[in-house]
Parts: structure tokens; C-alpha cells; sequence
């Protein structure tokens, strides 16, 4: 995985969310926090695993929600963000925090109804082995996001330290016919990249947002976006 080390590190865990999802960045996590509900739809009462938790955003939406859930991560430091989060949110007893490799995952097949990830792909170096385990241990849905190559999103990772995996729709159709998965729909967001709004005010991105999603909604949208999310089944 990409970035691995970094990840890890105590520092970057108790600065993610302050640095990503605040200004414009809050944008950007209500936009996730929906494509996330919108997916996996009325979730009380569902087993529900996602990988690469980091600080439980939305592992902690779903647990307020009635999911039966399990945040699991690699990193002890944002998982540690994650417990506090769940208990200040009053859900520490309604949901798991697991350390844990997502190439390895430590449950059975078919354990879950619903297995997603976020913010995860871009730094895969194997995304087959990764995907794989993620519809071995899924009954029935497999949601995930990509960032779209080519977009504005390929300008931006020049300037990036670890760069990120790009997928285009051919890529994505490869990964689901390599892993059993059969797409249900898809979504595609963003023509301006993530870190573009994470650098203005609220205000600004706001106004720039409402262009960004009148450009989206036209007929050119999808082949403008530079994040997809994929909502597949279990064949």
C-alpha cells in the first residue's frame, strides 16, 4: 500500500480530519457520508464491515444508524480517533474497531451483508487482491470509491508525495469481472478535485460546488469526474 508508513503515524491520524474536512473540505465528507447511505440504503439490523476505517467517519454514521458494524484499519492511531469519536458520539457499545490487513481480512465468507471502503483504492497496489477479500467476506454488496484517470484529478497528483491510482471504466469492469462482483450502478462526482476545495472557504467552495455539480449533471458530467462510486453484488 501506498504511503503505508505515513498512515501510521500518530501525528497524521490526529490532524486527518482537521486538514481534509474542514473548509471546503466539509463538502467533500457530506458528499462521501451520502454516496455511503445512498448505497448501502436502510442499514439497521445489517452486518456491515468496512475496510480501511481510519478515524470512523463513517463507521460511527452507520452505528448511529443501527448497523451492526466493523471499522477495520491498519493504522492503531486512527483507530484510536475512531473509539474516541464513537464515544463522545454515545455508539462505543454499538459498534467493533478492528486492527487489521485488508489482504488478509480475519473473517469467514460471506460473513457480512454489506463490505465498503472509502478512500482506499487510490493507494492499491493490488486492487484485485484487495477487492477479492472484500466479496469473499460479502453476501451480498460490495460498495467502494475510485479517483477517475483521465481528470482534473491527474493534474493533481503531480503535486502529491505518494501520488494516486487512477481508474478509468475500463479498469473498473476489469476488477469486477477478475473478483465475482456484478456493478448495480455507479455515481461520478467532482470535476474539480478533492484538494482543490480543502484549500478555500466554506462560502467559496459552496458557490464553486454548485458549478462544479452544473457541469456534472450535463451530458460530458461523468467523463469530466474525477471520483466514481461503485456499487456492485455479490454473483
Amino acid at each position: 500500500m501506498k504511503g503505508q508508513e505515513w498512515y501510521q503515524a500518530t501525528e497524521v491520524a490526529e490532524e486527518y480530519e482537521e486538514k481534509r474536512f474542514s473548509r471546503g473540505g466539509r463538502l467533500i465528507d457530506r458528499r462521501e457520508k451520502q454516496a455511503v447511505l445512498d448505497a448501502i440504503g436502510p442499514v439497521e439490523g445489517k452486518r456491515v464491515l468496512e475496510i480501511a476505517c481510519g478515524t470512523g467517519r463513517f463507521t460511527v454514521m452507520l452505528a448511529e444508524r443501527g448497523a451492526d458494524i466493523v471499522g477495520l484499519d491498519i493504522s492503531a492511531a486512527m483507530l484510536q480517533q475512531g473509539r474516541h469519536k464513537a464515544r463522545n458520539a454515545g455508539v462505543a457499545d454499538h459498534l467493533e474497531f478492528m486492527r487489521g490487513d485488508a489482504a488478509r481480512l480475519p473473517f469467514p465468507d460471506d460473513h457480512f451483508d454489506t463490505v465498503f471502503a472509502m478512500r482506499f483504492f487510490h493507494l492499491a497496489n493490488t486492487p484485485a487482491s484487495f477487492l477479492s477479500e472484500m466479496r469473499r467476506v460479502s453476501k451480498d454488496q460490495v460498495f467502494f470509491d475510485t479517483f477517475a484517470g483521465p481528470s482534473t484529478r491527474s493534474l493533481y497528483n503531480w503535486l502529491l508525495p505518494m501520488g494516486s491510482r487512477l481508474y478509468s471504466l475500463e479498469d473498473v469492469q476489469k476488477l469486477l469481472g477478475e473478483t465475482g462482483l456484478s456493478l448495480v450502478d455507479s455515481d461520478h462526482d467532482w470535476v474539480l478535485p478533492y484538494g482543490f476545495y480543502r484549500k478555500i472557504p466554506d462560502v467559496v467552495a459552496s458557490r464553486i460546488r454548485d458549478m462544479d455539480t452544473a457541469i456534472g449533471d450535463t451530458m460530458i458530467g461523468d467523463q469530466l469526474a474525477s471520483v466514481s462510486y461503485w456499487n456492485t453484488s455479490v454473483e
